[in-house]
């Protein structure tokens, strides 16, 4: 997906380099990515359910991506010069995420994603929110820096 303004991207597997690039409206849900993922992004949502590659979030202005990994290197992963990470603790992201996922596995018969869901209670915590700096106060819901993850 490259500069998508709107509508609903479900793939049950694993995007390449450069997933959601200049992302400005849509929604995506993916198994994982590659290298540059969100890159300039300024709107929207990414949902990625596995590993990414490195330099993800390069250049992010806008928008919030959810990461769902085990991943021992994830935040190294991450060019952290335009964003933030948070755990998800507010109950209306995990809603959001909660909603979201039950429509993905609908549509997709994940197995990723049933899995989550059925254990959404532990699973939560391998959630990492990606925010960039310029809309951590425009947010839908806050977020807040005690949940901030360094």
């Amino acid at each position: 997906m490259y500069g998508a303004t709107a509508g609903t991207l479900y793939a049950a597997g694993q995007a390449g380099d450069r997933f959601c690039v200049r992302n400005s409206g849509a929604l995506a849900v993916v198994e994982g990515c590659g290298a540059n993922g969100c890159e300039y992004m300024t709107g929207g949502s990414a949902i990625i359910l596995g590993s990414i590659g490195d330099n993800f979030g390069a250049g992010m202005t806008g928008g919030s991506a959810f990461i769902y990994s085990e991943q021992a290197n994830l935040l190294e992963m991450m060019n952290k010069e335009n964003i933030d990470t948070y755990q998800v603790m507010d109950e209306n992201w995990k809603n959001y995420l909660f909603k979201i996922l039950v429509d993905f596995n609908k549509q997709t018969k994940s197995k990723r994603a049933a899995f989550i869901i059925e254990n959404f209670d532990q699973e939560i915590s391998k959630f990492v929110h990606v925010v960039p700096d310029e809309v951590i106060d425009k947010l839908s819901f806050p977020v807040k820096e005690n949940h901030k993850i360094a």
